[in-house]
């Protein structure tokens, strides 16, 4: 199934939601439709107008929102003062929260790809009354074991990408921790020091995301490629501040009884964990769908294609999670 026609918001802003931080969300589709809320990956990629895309606007009042220092939301990731203290995992899913408060939604379906499928899943987890569905693609659950694959196990499969890697680094901070060491860098006072920091990380990105690698336009501007290299870097570093290595999948009981669709890429480097089984084989509710050819990337045709038949499928009229209307 095709994408939907390009659309624009007809409502935007900025949350204050406390720290110093505003978060830029905006609203398209049928102001009176059945919510939903779109997470981006990254963490720090912001959100795209794909996104509003793969709803169909006749049935869905569609929320995007820019996570705390990405994208259009302030204060940036990308600036060196930033305090990184106050963006963690509990922080973005208590956002979510106010933001749904904010716009006056009951219940909302939760789309997540890449780092938003983490954060989706932690939110249906904490918030488990306040979600009617997920669809999920680019699975992820914030593990150590998934940070220990991108940063260190993928040089096996990429070893000259994964040397440049490594040579980027001081040569007493290549055996330990990646994502830590990479983070110290693109932390240092030195502006030099953090670009070359960031570029080398998101060289390192651009090499395992999909074969063959794909230019990623974004990732020329210096300030995107610093402010996503640092995010991620300190997600990666912390256990994505889940308060242990596996809090996601130890927790996944806590999702039983709600309805998820999963679409998944049969080549996404992700799937050597075996991510996508343990998540549908520990939640009876949860299709998933793997697609040929397609790896890390939600933009693939047959992953679009059936992330739109799955919205589609939970826009039903008179669906339970149909909130009163949006505020005028």
């Amino acid at each position: 199934m095709p994408l939907y026609p390009e659309i624009e918001p007809y409502d935007q802003g900025r949350l204050d939601v406390g720290d110093g931080h505003r978060v830029h969300w905006e609203t398209c589709g049928n102001p009176d439709g059945k919510p939903a809320v779109a997470l981006h990956g990254g963490p720090g990629s912001g959100a795209s107008p794909f996104m509003r895309r793969l709803f169909d606007p006749e049935r869905y009042r569609i929320v995007l929102l820019d996570q705390r220092g990405a994208g259009r939301s302030t204060p940036s990731a990308a600036a060196y003062t930033t305090d990184m203290s106050t963006n963690t995992l509990p922080h973005l899913v208590a956002d979510l929260e106010r933001l749904r408060a904010h716009l006056g939604i009951d219940r909302w379906l939760v789309w997540g790809v890449s780092f938003g499928s983490v954060l989706g899943l932690r939110y249906a987890q904490t918030h488990r009354d306040r979600v009617t569905e997920l669809v999920l693609t680019g699975l992820a659950t914030g593990s150590r074991a998934e940070v220990d694959l991108m940063t260190r196990g993928l040089g096996k499969i990429f070893p000259e990408a994964f040397a440049a890697f490594l040579d980027a680094l001081p040569p007493g901070e290549r055996d330990g921790d990646l994502a830590a060491a990479y983070h110290r860098l693109l932390e240092s006072p030195d502006p030099a020091v953090r670009d070359s920091a960031a570029l080398a990380w998101t060289d390192w990105e651009t090499a395992i995301a999909s074969q063959p690698p794909r230019s990623v336009p974004r990732y020329q501007d210096p300030a995107f490629r610093y402010g996503f290299a640092r995010t991620v870097t300190h997600y990666w570093s912390q256990d994505h501040f889940l308060g242990g290595p596996d809090t996601v999948l130890r927790d996944l009981h806590l999702l039983d009884g709600v309805p998820a669709a999963l679409v998944q890429g049969s080549l996404d480097f992700g799937n050597l964990l075996g991510i996508p089984w343990r998540l549908a084989g520990a939640w009876p509710q949860a299709g998933l769908v793997l697609v040929d050819d397609a790896g890390h990337n939600a933009g693939a045709p047959g992953v679009v294609d059936r992330m739109v038949a799955a919205l589609d499928r939970f826009s039903a009229p008179g669906d339970a999670g149909r909130a009163r209307p949006a505020p005028r």
